[in-house]
C-alpha cells in the first residue's frame, strides 16, 4: 500500500491510538509498524483474532501484559556463556510471570466445553517456566537487592557484615561520648564508604586516626578513628565477599536459564502478538466497532458508519454501497455537507479493515479486499515545485491514472476543480470514463453540473449527494444514494445576506438548461423529503397498530387465566368444605354410635349414616369432574409428537406420548409402568418443567409393558385418595392402613390422605410409627389448614 494515501487519509493518527492501547513495548512498536495488507487470507485470520480477542475481553475482562520486555539481546548473550545481570533476569522474570497470567486467562471454565477459537494455540503454546521464575524471584528482591538467603555463602557473608558494623558503631559510639568536646557536632558519618567523625580543626592533632576529608570552610575534619580502621577494613573485606556471592548467585540463575532460551524466545514472541492482538480489541471497544465481511469482487457495504477521528457526540453515521449495481460513484452538493468525510470513511474503513481493525459501524457491514488505495484528498499546492493547486492534483492523478487497476479503490475529491469550469467538467468526465471502463471502484466529489447527468445517463454510474437543511444553513451530514445533489448556492447566499437583486441578476447569467436542471433537482429532492415523512408516518402506524394488537391479545390472556383460577378456586373450596363436613358427620355418628349402642338403634343410625355419606360422596364427583372437565387447551394431532409430556385427566396421571394418534384421536400413554389406550380429547399438554412432576418414574418410561400394567389400571380406577381409620382400634386399623396403602402404590397414586381424627392422639402416633417401616413411603407428614388439620396425615409415595 503506498505511503501517500496512507498520510492523506490520516491513517496514522488511527495507529497512534492503537499504539495506546499496547501494555508492552514490543507490543506498541508491533502497533507502530502495522500495515494494511492485501492477502485475502491473512486479513481474514487477523480479523479473526481480533474478534476473538474482543469476545474474550467482553468475557473475562482485560488481559494485562506490561511487563513484557525484550529479552533477545540478554538470550543471546546467554547462549555465549555470559551472566545476566539484575535487571536482565528480573526481565525474564517478568516475562516468565506476564506468560503465566496470560495462560491461565486463555484457560476455559472446566464446566464449560467450547470450541477453540485462533487465539487457543497461542496460550497452550506458552510456557510460564514456574520452576525457574520462582528460584529468580526468591533470590532477587529488586534491582538492587538480592535476597540473604539466595545462597548459604551469601548468608553467612551478610552476617558477618552485620556483626561487624555492630561493632562499629559499639566502638564510634563511646568514642563520641568521650570525646563530644572536640567534635563539630554529635554524629557519625561516612566517607569514601568508611565510618567517620566530624573532627573540629583545632583537635587534629589531638584525635588519633586518619583523616578522609573535610568541610569546605576547613573548620571540620573527617576522621577515621584509630580504633574501627582494622574494623572497617574488615567491614570493606566482607562488602567484596558480599559482592563475589551475588555474582555467583548470578552466574547460577543464569545457567539454570540457558536450557530453556528457545521457551523463553517463544514466550516473547506470542506475548507480544497477544499484546498486539488486545490492543486492536481494546480500540475496537473504544470507538464501538465490528468484524467487516471481506470479498474479492470490489463490493462495498458499509452500515451506519461513523468516522474514529470525528466527535462520538456529533458525529452522523452514514450508509454507502458500491461495486454491486454500479462501481463509481459522483457525490454533489455543498460545501461543508460531509462530502469529504463521506470520502475519507470508505477510505479509511478499507485500511483498518485490511490491517485487521475492526470498523465503527453496524454489524454486517461488508468491505473488499484492494491491492491499492489511491486518494486525491486536500490541497496539493506546492510553492518549492511552483506548482498550483491544479497543477499539484493533476500530477497526483496522472500517477494514480498510471497504476489504478480493477483491484484498485480510488477516491477524488473536487474532481478537476481549480481551472476553467467547461474544461474541467470536460476532464472530469474523461477521467472517470476512464477509471469505470478499468473497471476501478471509484467514488468521487464534485460541484460540477455535467458529471450529475454524466451519472445519470451512464450505466454502472450512481449520483449521491449530502443532505442539507437550507432554511437552517446546517447540513444534516446524511448521505443520500441515488439522488444528484444541489449546490444550494444561491439559497445559502440569501440567507447570508446577500441581496435579491444580485441574485437575481446572477440567475440571469445562468444557461435555461442549467437552470431548468437545478430546479427538476429541488423538487426532486422535495418529493424525497415528502415520501420520507409519509414512510415515518406509516411506521409508526404501524408499530401503534401492533402495539395495542398485542395489549389486547394479553388482556384476553390474563381474563382467560383469572376466569379459570376464579373457578379452580371456588372448586377447591368447595371440596374443602365438603370434605369438613365429612369428617363433622362421620364424628358426629360415631359419637352417637357408641351412645346408643345400648338402645339398639345402631343399626338405624349406621344406615343413615351411609346414606349420607353417599350423598356427600356424590357431590364430591360432581365437583371433581368440573374441576376436570377437560384439557385447558385442545391439543392438535399434528403438533403432539412421541415423547410429548402429557396429563390423562379421567385418571389424573401424567405420562408420555409413546405412540401417534390414529383416525379417532386414539394414541397409548405411558405413565410409569402402565401404558394405557387414551383419546387424545382426554389429554392435556404439559410444559418441560411438569413432565417430570409427581406421578412419573422417569426409569419406568424406558420399561416395556406388562401385565401387571392391567392390573395397576384397574387399582386406579377403584382406589380411593384416603383412607378413613376413626372410630377403629389401633389393632383393627393397622391391617386396613397396611391392605390399603399396598393398593394405592400399587395404583401408582402419588399422594395419599389417612384420615385417622385427633382423639388421644393414639391412633395417630401408630399410623406414624406404621408408616416409618414402611420402604416405598418417602415422607409423611400432618395435613395443614384446609387439608384436615391434625386429624389427617399426608402420605408421599416413592
Amino acid at each position: 500500500m503506498n505511503q501517500k494515501v496512507l498520510k492523506t487519509l490520516e491513517y496514522y493518527k488511527i495507529i497512534d491510538r492503537l499504539t495506546d492501547c499496547a501494555a508492552s513495548e514490543p507490543g506498541k512498536k508491533m502497533c507502530r509498524e502495522l500495515t494494511p495488507s492485501s492477502n485475502f487470507n491473512e486479513i481474514v485470520q487477523t480479523q479473526t483474532e481480533t474478534a476473538d480477542a474482543v469476545t474474550r475481553v467482553r468475557q473475562k475482562g482485560s488481559l494485562s501484559l506490561a511487563g513484557v520486555r525484550d529479552v533477545r539481546d540478554s538470550l543471546k548473550r546467554l547462549e555465549i556463556g555470559s551472566s545476566l545481570s539484575i535487571t536482565e533476569l528480573l526481565s525474564v522474570s517478568g516475562l516468565l510471570t506476564c506468560a503465566a497470567r496470560a495462560k491461565n486467562y486463555g484457560r476455559h471454565p472446566e464446566n464449560m466445553e467450547l470450541p477453540d477459537d485462533s487465539l487457543d494455540e497461542m496460550f497452550r503454546t506458552l510456557e510460564p517456566l514456574t520452576n525457574v521464575n520462582s528460584e529468580i524471584t526468591r533470590c532477587i528482591l529488586g534491582e538492587d537487592e538480592i535476597a540473604d538467603d539466595a545462597s548459604p555463602g551469601l548468608h553467612h557473608v551478610r552476617r558477618q557484615m552485620k556483626i561487624t558494623a555492630d561493632k562499629v558503631h559499639t566502638q564510634l559510639n563511646s568514642i563520641l561520648n568521650s570525646s563530644r568536646t572536640m567534635l563539630q557536632d554529635a554524629v557519625i558519618t561516612m566517607r569514601d564508604g568508611r565510618y567517620c567523625l566530624p573532627v573540629r580543626a583545632e583537635y587534629k592533632s589531638q584525635f588519633a586516626g586518619m583523616v578522609h576529608d573535610q568541610s569546605t570552610t576547613g573548620s571540620t575534619l573527617f576522621i577515621e578513628p584509630m580504633a574501627i580502621i582494622k574494623l572497617n577494613n574488615e567491614l570493606r573485606e566482607l562488602e567484596l565477599k558480599e559482592q563475589k556471592e551475588i555474582e555467583m548467585i548470578l552466574a547460577a540463575l543464569s545457567t539454570e536459564l540457558v536450557p530453556y532460551i528457545e521457551p523463553i524466545t517463544t514466550d516473547f514472541e506470542i506475548l507480544t502478538k497477544l499484546d498486539f492482538i488486545f490492543a486492536k480489541a481494546a480500540l475496537s471497544r473504544i470507538y464501538n466497532c465490528s468484524m467487516p465481511k471481506f470479498n474479492r469482487k470490489g463490493y462495498i457495504h458499509i452500515k451506519d458508519g461513523r468516522h474514529p477521528l470525528l466527535d462520538p457526540k456529533k458525529v452522523v453515521p452514514i450508509n454507502i454501497w458500491m461495486g454491486k449495481d454500479f462501481d463509481l460513484l459522483i457525490v454533489t452538493g455543498p460545501n461543508t455537507g460531509g462530502k469529504t468525510v463521506s470520502l475519507k470513511t470508505v477510505g479509511l474503513f478499507t485500511l483498518m479493515g485490511q490491517s485487521g481493525l475492526q470498523i465503527p459501524a453496524f454489524d454486517g457491514s461488508e468491505l473488499s479486499v484492494f491491492d491499492e488505495v489511491f486518494a486525491d484528498i486536500g490541497d496539493e499546492q506546492s510553492i518549492e515545485q511552483s506548482l498550483s493547486t491544479f497543477s499539484a492534483h493533476m500530477t497526483n492523478i496522472v500517477k494514480i491514472l498510471n497504476q489504478a487497476d480493477s483491484r484498485s479503490l480510488c477516491l477524488f475529491d473536487e474532481l478537476c476543480a481549480g481551472t476553467d469550469p467547461t474544461e474541467g467538467a470536460a476532464l472530469a468526465i474523461s477521467i472517470l470514463s476512464f477509471l469505470h471502463n478499468m473497471k476501478c471502484r471509484t467514488m468521487a466529489t464534485t460541484h460540477y453540473s455535467e458529471l450529475k447527468v454524466f451519472a445519470l445517463s451512464t450505466p454502472g454510474v450512481e449520483n449521491a449527494c449530502c443532505e442539507f437543511n437550507v432554511e437552517t444553513l446546517r447540513p444534516t451530514y446524511k448521505l443520500l444514494i441515488g439522488i444528484p445533489g444541489k449546490s444550494n448556492a444561491f439559497a445559502i447566499s440569501r440567507q447570508l445576506g446577500l441581496p435579491d437583486y444580485i441574485i437575481d441578476d446572477a440567475k440571469t447569467h445562468l444557461e435555461s438548461n442549467d437552470e431548468a436542471f437545478e430546479d427538476l433537482l429541488a423538487n426532486l429532492e422535495q418529493s424525497r423529503v415528502t415520501i420520507e415523512k409519509e414512510r415515518e408516518e406509516i411506521a409508526s402506524y404501524k408499530e401503534e397498530i401492533s402495539r395495542l394488537k398485542k395489549n389486547i391479545e394479553q388482556k384476553e390472556e390474563r381474563l382467560d387465566e383469572r376466569k379459570e383460577k376464579l373457578l379452580k378456586n371456588a372448586n377447591e373450596e368447595a371440596q374443602r368444605i365438603l370434605r369438613e363436613a365429612k369428617e363433622t358427620a362421620d364424628q358426629t355418628i360415631r359419637n352417637i354410635n357408641k351412645l346408643a349402642a345400648s338402645s339398639g338403634v345402631g343399626k338405624e343410625l349406621e344406615a343413615e349414616r351411609t346414606k349420607l355419606r353417599e350423598k356427600l360422596d356424590k357431590v364430591d364427583k360432581s365437583l371433581s369432574l368440573k374441576n376436570n372437565k377437560g384439557p385447558k387447551k385442545t391439543i392438535s394431532p399434528k403438533k403432539l409428537k412421541i415423547g410429548d409430556g402429557v396429563k390423562v385427566l379421567t385418571m389424573n396421571l401424567k405420562g408420555t406420548v409413546s405412540t401417534l394418534p390414529n383416525a379417532k384421536g386414539d394414541l397409548y400413554v405411558q405413565m410409569g409402568i402402565l401404558r394405557s389406550l387414551v383419546n387424545i380429547k382426554d389429554l392435556e399438554l404439559l410444559d418441560e418443567a411438569s413432565v417430570s412432576g409427581p406421578g412419573l418414574d422417569p426409569a419406568a418410561l424406558k420399561r416395556n409393558n406388562t401385565g401387571s400394567g392391567k392390573i395397576k389400571m384397574a387399582k386406579s380406577f377403584s382406589v380411593s385418595p384416603e383412607v378413613n381409620l376413626i372410630g377403629m382400634t389401633t389393632d383393627e386399623a393397622m391391617p386396613v392402613l397396611d391392605k390399603y396403602l399396598d393398593d394405592a402404590y400399587l395404583a401408582h397414586l402419588p399422594q395419599v390422605r389417612v384420615v385417622h381424627g385427633r382423639g388421644t392422639g393414639a391412633l395417630r402416633a401408630a399410623v406414624h410409627k406404621h408408616l416409618k417401616k414402611l420402604k416405598y413411603v418417602k415422607e409423611f407428614r400432618l395435613g395443614e389448614f384446609g387439608e384436615g388439620d391434625t386429624g389427617v396425615t399426608i402420605v408421599t409415595f416413592k
